[in-house]
């Protein structure tokens, strides 16, 4: 009932929610991509995205789509290697960026390693920053991370709003420096929030430096200050700053999967994990839609809305 093409450029609007980005992602026209989505849709008989020149967003039957087309294409594979005779092997050195670490990552690497019991995975969790200089030196072949804003490489895993986050009873004094909590260098979001603090000309100081994220996470709910982080991932126990405390605004950021140097040993390993990091891109997210969109009526924002062009 459902072509398993049509799933996947589902999944790919859906994590993106781009039509553009979409397509860009699967190699495929725009025009393809709406096509496989109003073909889905007829399947189905309801409307799964909500979209017009300037957003595209997931109804609730989109929602619920979502868990569907993921079990199911996870099934299409395991039959499709069952029965090809594919099985492989060999050691996949994986890196992961510690943005993911309070995410439902751990469930795509189980499924991974049921589905390829004879691969020999290897994860590093890092900075973004620190995993592209090992992905660089040939240390990693594969890395979930986020990039810098200038770097095309990569597939896109998903794009996010960097916001400010911390605990809910803090309260900035806009005549004292920023107290800033943030990764050690090269960390990615560490650079973006003191370019955007130069930027506005607001003076600012670390109160806290550490290369894990529950060691941040430990200093914000400890109200010490505010972090920089994707809104989608935001750690229980944080709150996004409102606007009327006059930080700057911080922000796209996008996560990617990037391949290492193509060793043949690694390679198929490589394409399949990167393929279930892509297909089960939803599951990496800690805030849901409706958290998100009453979220923002609190702060007096208008609801989420996200450009689909690039």
């Amino acid at each position: 009932m459902y072509d398993p093409s049509h799933l996947r450029t589902f999944l790919s609007v859906a994590q993106t929610l781009s039509f553009t980005q979409a397509a860009r992602r699967l190699g495929l026209r725009q025009s393809t991509v709406s096509q496989h989505v109003r073909r889905l849709e007829d399947a189905t008989g309801r409307t799964l995205f909500t979209r017009d020149t300037h957003s595209v967003e997931l109804t609730e039957d989109g929602e619920a789509m979502l868990g569907f087309a993921r079990r199911i294409l996870e099934v299409h594979e395991q039959a499709t290697a069952f029965f090809t005779g594919t099985r492989l092997r060999g050691r996949l050195r994986f890196g992961a960026s510690e943005d993911f670490v309070l995410t439902r990552l751990p469930e795509i690497l189980e499924g991974f390693r049921h589905d390829h019991p004879e691969v020999d995975l290897e994860l590093t969790v890092e900075l973004s920053g620190t995993l592209h200089e090992q992905l660089a030196a040939g240390k990693l072949d594969l890395v979930l991370a986020k990039r810098r804003p200038e770097d095309p490489r990569g597939e896109l895993v998903r794009h996010d709003r960097l916001v400010w986050i911390g605990a809910e009873r803090l309260r900035l004094d806009p005549d004292r420096p920023v107290p800033l909590i943030v990764y050690p260098p090269p960390g990615i979001t560490r650079a973006l929030a003191l370019e955007a603090l130069e930027r506005q000309g607001r003076e600012w100081r670390v109160v806290c430096t550490s290369g894990s994220l529950n060691g941040l996470v430990a200093a914000a709910r400890a109200g010490l200050g505010v972090m920089a982080h994707s809104r989608g991932l935001i750690p229980p126990g944080l709150v996004r700053i409102p606007d009327r405390a006059g930080l700057p605004e911080l922000g796209q950021v996008d996560f990617v999967v990037v391949h290492g140097r193509r060793s043949p040993a690694a390679q198929g390993a490589a394409d399949a994990l990167a393929a279930a990091i892509l297909a089960g891109g939803d599951r990496l997210n800690r805030s849901d839609e409706i958290r998100l969109r009453g979220a923002d009526r609190r702060d007096g924002r208008a609801p989420r809305t996200r450009s689909p062009g690039p």
